[in-house]
Order: structure tokens, then sequence, then C-alpha cells
């Protein structure tokens, strides 16, 4: 799937605001990043742009999503971002993809070395990318695993709290916002209804699911406000 600024079906339809929620970052630091780099320093270089317009809000697709919290960690990391934006290019060159930090196989070969940041393609080929701190890999290692990739081993579904948690975020359906799996279900309605004093068992029977994923919807809301 090639990316671009116009909306797609399937694709997710993720704004601002949503992106720091999803992703549990600043929401200023998201702003002005995708503004400042991601939209003008990436998009100039290939020629189209990575967000499209809604009203006076922008929006990205559920890929553009994945890859940005890997950019925002190496650009809290210290990395240039030149020095990102060539290893994307190189990298995307090699894999054949429009998102090669939303791929499987590239994530999984993140390392560093010291202060260096690396992708260690084959035991002979490592594109480098040098910072001015160490890289909490744990971030991006802990990130990759609340991914499921298809068999491109490009990112197609995110459960933000992990995959024990019921709460799924899938671009092909509910246009991407985050629903508890197996229903069109938005946690919010199930979150509302608790704090309105709702007993979870009377939910279960009201919506046909299951307690679990009731505990997993009040939980998932109530880290997004915290």
């Amino acid at each position: 799937m090639e990316f671009g600024n116009k909306v797609e079906i399937g694709n997710g339809i993720y704004t601002l605001p949503d992106m720091a929620k999803i992703l549990y970052l600043d929401y200023h630091k998201v702003s002005r990043l995708l503004n400042e780099y991601w939209d003008k320093r990436f998009a100039n270089d290939i020629g189209r742009k990575y967000s499209w317009s809604i009203g006076s809000s922008k929006a990205v697709s559920f890929h553009t999503l994945i890859e940005f919290y890997i950019f925002y960690q190496f650009k809290s990391a210290g990395v240039s971002t030149q020095k990102i934006l060539k290893a994307h290019q190189e990298l995307a060159s090699m894999y054949g993809t429009s998102f090669p930090f939303a791929n499987a196989k590239i994530l999984d070969a993140i390392h560093c070395v010291g202060k260096k940041i690396v992708f260690e393609i084959h035991e002979d080929e490592i594109i480098d990318l040098d910072s001015t701190k160490q890289l909490n890999l744990k971030f991006i290692k802990n990130f990759v695993n609340k991914l499921d990739f298809d068999k491109n081993d490009i990112a197609e579904r995110l459960y933000p709290l992990g995959k024990k948690n019921a709460v799924i975020i899938d671009p092909e359906h509910q246009f991407g916002q985050p629903t508890i799996i197996g229903t069109n279900l938005f946690p919010e309605t199930i979150y509302n209804l608790y704090r309105n004093k709702e007993t979870k068992q009377f939910i279960s029977a009201s919506y046909g699911i299951s307690i679990k994923q009731i505990t997993d919807a009040i939980a998932y809301c109530e880290k997004q406000a915290a």
C-alpha cells in the first residue's frame, strides 16, 4: 500500500490528538515534529505529504502513525533528521516499501553500539545513525510487541495496551479508531456506562461482551485520561 495525502478506506484516520493519545506522546511535540520535520523534510524529499487536511486539522494513516512513533524515539535520542531521512530512504529502497519504520524485519534489526544506532541488515551491512545519547531500545521493542504484521512484514494492527488487552486499533475497522476486539464497540462507550454506575454484569449482558473485555476497555480509557 502506498501512502498519499488523501483519505482512503482501510488506511485509518488519525488526527494529531489521536496520535498523541494512542501513542502516549506529548501533543505539542507530536504537532511540532509532524509539521516541522515529517511533513516538510520527509515529504519534500519524496514529493508527497504524509498527512492530509481535514478542515483546519491534519490527519495521518495507520502506517504513518506507526512510523511516527519510531521517528519520535529517534528524535528524542538526539538523532538528526537528516540521518533519519537517509536511513528511511535506504531502507525503503532496500525493502521495497514506503514504510520501512513499520516493517517487522527492520524494527527487529535495530541495535545500539555505544552511542550509535544501527540497523543490522546483514552481517556485513549496517546502516549507521549517530545519536547524542543512548536510544532506549526498550520503548521500540515493547512497541513492536504490540503490533501484528501482514505477510509482507508491514504493521497492520496495534494493541495500544498490549496483546493481552482487548482493545485494538485496526485501520480496516471503524476507520482505525480503538475498538473492543470482535465488536464495533468503542471503549469509551463501555467506560461511560461504567462511570454512570452501571455494573460490569449489566454491561456484559446488555452488549454481549465478557467481563474481561469490559475491564480492559475501562483500563484503556483510564490510561488515556491519566
